[in-house]
């Protein structure tokens, strides 16, 4: 039995020590210099397992901090981000773990304690703790503690902390604590905590705390707390607890205080006004306390005041009805007014 033991404790002690020499080398000074330049690999230079800065490798790989590394296909571990620039070109793909895990393009999932990014394009599951960023394209399905985010374009799911979008056009869901947006065409779900918008067009649904907008045509469904406002147009239904406006407005708009434009057609139902500015039409239901249109009017006005500089087709209801172009006599009614 003792005889047993002591082969057992002599095993261990060999193990120990292949152990702490394997060890000294990789983390040691001597083999921190050697591993910076080339890498310990098992068994093969590009396949197995790799301790160091492997240019090129598929397998799983340890390194504390990549420098100008090109290909690595597998499992990544990277102790602390890369210099700025330093790894623009690396393609790395897999699963890439660390403080920061970087590289030119991403592939797979990356999962970093403080962020993770990409020079160019990230495409997969991104996970960073602060943030998650790509200097152009991010895809897939991205989350940042703080933020993420792409200098381009966005196609999957991205939510930030505080803020989230993209310096060009998304395609899918952008969800900001604070703020979502793109700077050009945006097609399907925005919310931000206080304000959602695109800088072009944005079709879908979007939500803000207080403001959607966008500088272009807003199409779909638009909910804030406060305002909603296209550069062009809005398309389809708006709900807000304050105001709607865009020179043309094409649907249903329903405001706390009021809807204003040139061109509006559809149904437009505000506690306050409903407004027309001048030379513009209203085409179809305007319900509000004072409805006041600087044009023509086509269809129903429902309110305490309406003001029409004519009316084509349709009919004032309300307490004072003031049709500006009808004959003298004709202009101002009481309980409903139309053409004459």
């Amino acid at each position: 039995m003792r005889a047993i033991q002591r082969q057992i404790m002599r095993r261990s002690a060999k193990v120990l020590i292949a152990g702490g020499t394997l060890f000294f080398l990789i983390f040691g000074p001597a083999g921190a210099g050697r591993l910076a330049a080339q890498g310990l690999n098992i068994p093969a230079k590009t396949w197995g397992v790799s301790f160091g800065n492997s240019k090129t490798f598929t397998g799983l790989r340890f390194n504390f901090r990549d420098s100008q590394v090109r290909r690595i296909t597998g499992v990544n571990v990277t102790f602390w981000r890369s210099k700025k620039n330093d790894d623009s070109e690396a393609v790395v793909k897999g699963l890439s773990l660390g403080v920061a895990p970087g590289g030119g393009r991403l592939f797979g999932i990356q999962l970093g304690l403080l962020g993770a990014g990409a020079d160019h394009s990230m495409k997969g599951l991104n996970i960073g703790g602060l943030g998650v960023g790509a200097g152009e394209d991010l895809i897939g399905l991205s989350f940042g503690g703080l933020g993420a985010g792409a200098g381009d374009n966005v196609k999957g799911i991205v939510v930030g902390g505080l803020g989230a979008g993209a310096g060009e056009d998304v395609r899918g869901i952008v969800i900001g604590g604070l703020g979502a947006g793109c700077g050009e065409t945006f097609k399907g779900i925005l919310a931000g905590g206080l304000g959602a918008g695109a800088g072009d067009d944005l079709k879908g649904l979007a939500f803000g705390g207080l403001a959607v907008g966008c500088g272009g045509t807003l199409g779909g469904i638009a909910v804030a707390g406060v305002g909603v406002g296209a550069g062009e147009s809005i398309d389809g239904l708006v709900v807000c607890g304050v105001g709607a406006g865009a020179p043309r407005i094409r649907g249903l708009a329903v405001c706390g205080f009021g809807v204003g434009g040139k061109d509006l057609q559809g149904a437009f139902l505000a506690l306050g006004t409903v407004h027309v500015v001048e030379g513009g039409r209203l085409t179809g239901l305007a319900a509000s306390a004072f409805n006041y249109c600087r044009g023509s009017v086509s269809g129903l006005s429902l309110g305490i005041v309406n003001y029409a500089w004519t009316i084509e087709k349709g009919l004032q209801i309300g307490i004072v009805n003031i049709v500006r172009g009808n004959p003298k006599g004709l202009r101002v009614l009481p309980v409903f007014n139309t053409r004459f």
